[in-house]
Order: C-alpha cells, then structure tokens, then sequence
C-alpha cells in the first residue's frame, strides 16, 4: 500500500512539474520569427525577455534578400535609435502584464522609424503583436523559432 502510495505521489509530482514546463513554453519569453503581414515572409528573430519585471524584445538575426544591406542602420528613427544597426536594436519597450496580455509598452517599426502602443499574447502556441495608433491597428502573428543555440568550439 505504501509503495501504491508512494508511486501515486511521484505520478502527481511529474505531472505538476511537466505541466509547468509546458506553461513556459506557451508564454510570451523566447526566440520568436518575425512574418511580415503584408508578405508572409520571415524578417527576423527577435529574442523577447524579462527585464526589472516588464518584458522586452531585441532583433538578434535578420533575414535579407540578394542584394540588401545585410547589416542595415536605422535611417528613419528618430533620437537614440537614428542611425543605429537593427539587428541587436531592442524593438519592444517595457511591456507589463496582465491577465496573459503583455500591454502598456510600445514596440518600434525600424522600417518606417515609428513606435506603436502595442500588446502582446500567445494565441494557440503563436505570438499575436498587435500594434496601434488611436483606433487603427495591425496585428502580425510570429511563430517560435527554430533557431538552434550557437555551438560551443572546442578548446
């Protein structure tokens, strides 16, 4: 009876744990691939993270066609950003939380050099950004990344 007890125990303990391992993976932190809602096509990796409590995100990889500047500047930004290289360029500001919506921050266009109120949620395992000015607004839905780790070199 005790081992039955005992083994029921390390059943709930596992599921509790691998639950909650799932729970992080639909959360909002990680590599996310940027899809283009006018294209479909992949513009970058944005690495999003928690920093003093409000969540972040920086361009850590970009995605460019023959013949673009591979390592492009912010031509159109404005104060701090204008002229800055993209990739590395935190593109999410200070979002907080609530009720699974990260919300109260801004996230920039390096494209146009505009920022936008913006919110963040995971919606069936996607990262849904909404963007806004006033009352108009565009949503792009960005996918995991696949991106494997940088491999250590042997020394």
């Amino acid at each position: 009876m005790k081992r039955l007890l005992r083994l029921f125990c390390l059943l709930v303990v596992s599921v509790v744990l691998a639950s909650s391992a799932y729970a992080q993976d639909d959360g909002v932190l990680g590599k996310w691939k940027t899809i283009d809602d006018e294209t479909g096509k992949a513009k970058s990796i944005v690495d999003v993270y928690v920093e003093d409590g409000k969540v972040y995100g920086k361009i850590i990889e970009l995605f460019r066609a023959e013949g673009e500047d591979p390592d492009p500047v912010c031509e159109k930004c404005k104060g701090d950003y204008k002229d800055k290289k993209v990739t590395g360029m935190v593109i999410i500001d200070g979002l907080t939380e609530k009720d699974g919506t990260w919300t109260n921050g801004k996230i920039l266009d390096p494209e146009k050099g505009k920022w936008y109120k913006t919110k963040v949620w995971v919606e069936d395992g996607k990262l849904q950004v909404k963007g806004y000015i006033a009352f108009l607004s565009r949503t792009q839905v960005w996918v995991r990344s696949e991106t494997p780790e940088t491999p250590e070199t042997p020394e």
